[in-house]
């Protein structure tokens, strides 16, 4: 009992102690409704990962918390990244272009992995680090003094990733910290966190839904272009698609649809892997003359183990042109 004490208490040993140092908000956007957490710390000190909750909301290796828009159109509309907590900044990196990784790009951000982004130093061997903010927008300078709240500059694409988002690091002397669990050798910990308030996880959920007219590319539903608002009643097809992240091995999509004639569509598509972002799509090709003009309300829900995690509703207008 006392070997099991002292080894608890030596695995700890690295991890802070709880302090006043507090973390705020560092996107100007809503978490959980229009951002989400995509990514957190890896809890899992060898080959595997495992984020605080023991869940898979993270990869091996990874070593902070990802706050991401939902599309790049979102990207383009400007959300600011803020400082998380008063700190002097002691370094910064603009000029990274902001486009989506491929093999073709990989050698151009080696080195620059984090892109364009921003360090602070806080008070007692704190630091947070800023990553992937889009280029020409960083606001502060090295030696400038900044305050919780304060402009960093705007979320971006730069460095290695293939979707918009704030990559924040937290530090203490050095070492790697999870601002959701700092206290806790590994997963599933309990106790106190950074967060001045913490912001929502979910262990998976629906980035956006909407309705076209065939199954849209992957590139032009992660642009946040692929919905049409209206359609034809000559349209080729109906199709409700559904954007969504991470999903685990049995965990189950499903699409329906409601048309102003009542059901239209109820399908349900299993997920055979774990995904960090996927689509799936389902509707109708148009066999009649047309389509019932009215409203058509699509619904998507991501469910684990029968329960719903997440669902988001969506609807189009479909008119005589």
């Amino acid at each position: 009992m006392i070997r099991a004490a002292l080894a608890a208490l030596l695995s700890l040993a690295a991890f802070p102690a709880a302090s006043d140092f507090l973390l705020y908000n560092p996107v100007d956007c809503v978490v959980g409704d229009t951002c989400y957490i995509q990514h957190l710390p890896d809890r899992d000190p060898g080959p595997g990962s495992q984020d605080f909750t023991c869940g898979n909301l993270t990869y091996d290796g990874h070593k902070g918390t990802d706050f991401a828009l939902p599309s790049l159109t979102a990207m383009a509309d400007g959300v600011e990244v803020r400082a998380a907590s008063d700190g002097v900044v002691t370094g910064t990196r603009d000029g990274v272009p902001d486009r989506l990784l491929t093999p073709d790009t990989a050698q151009d951000v080696a080195g620059k992995e984090c892109g364009n982004g921003v360090v602070l130093r806080h008070e007692d061997g704190w630091e947070t680090q800023y990553c992937h903010m889009r280029q020409g927008s960083i606001r502060v300078q090295t030696g400038d003094t900044v305050i919780a709240g304060q402009t960093l500059g705007l979320i971006g694409l730069s460095g290695k990733t293939q979707f918009p988002h704030l990559h924040l690091s937290v530090r203490h002397n050095g070492e790697q910290v999870d601002p959701f669990a700092p206290t806790s050798a590994t997963c599933g910990g309990t106790g106190s966190t950074l967060w001045v308030e913490p912001p929502p996880v979910s262990p998976g959920g629906i980035i956006s839904a909407g309705f076209a007219a065939g199954v849209p590319e992957y590139q032009t539903i992660k642009a946040g272009a692929a919905h049409r608002e209206t359609l034809a009643t000559t349209a080729p097809a109906l199709v409700l698609y559904g954007f969504a992240y991470g999903s685990r091995s049995g965990d189950t999509l499903r699409l329906s649809i409601d048309g102003p004639e009542g059901a239209f569509l109820d399908q349900t598509v299993e997920l055979t892997k774990p995904q960090a972002q996927f689509f799936r799509a389902s509707g109708r090709r148009l066999t009649a003359p047309s389509w019932p003009p009215g409203t058509y309300t699509g619904t998507v829900t991501l469910l684990r183990n029968g329960a719903s995690i997440d669902s988001k509703v969506t609807s189009v207008e479909i008119r005589s042109r």
